[in-house]
């Protein structure tokens, strides 16, 4: 495995709300530097901080993932849990009613 490679990857909504797999501290590093200028704010700075410094060797890659899914979280980006999507939907086939 890469140095810069998550041990698992932090699923986020992008566009109009497609779920997305950040699997690197690059991958990470690339969805902060594409953040719009406006919206950055203090947990934006360290996360990409954490991201460089994780890309120049200086702090582990999971140091960077957690501050970078910090700061998905904090903005609404977390992506929801897929099983728990595949469960609503095992339901939902089963009992029409449930929505």
């Amino acid at each position: 495995m890469k140095p810069d490679m998550f041990r698992q990857p932090v699923s986020i909504l992008v566009g109009l709300g497609f779920p997305a797999e950040v699997r690197s501290v690059m991958d990470a590093y690339r969805h902060l530097s594409d953040w719009p200028a406006p919206s950055r704010d203090t947990a934006h700075s360290i996360a990409l901080e954490a991201c460089s410094a994780a890309l120049r060797g200086e702090i582990e890659a999971e140091t960077a993932r957690g501050l970078f899914a910090a700061f998905a979280e904090k903005h609404d980006l977390l992506a929801p849990e897929t099983n728990v999507t595949a469960a609503s939907r095992l339901q939902r086939d089963k009992d029409p009613h449930v929505r």
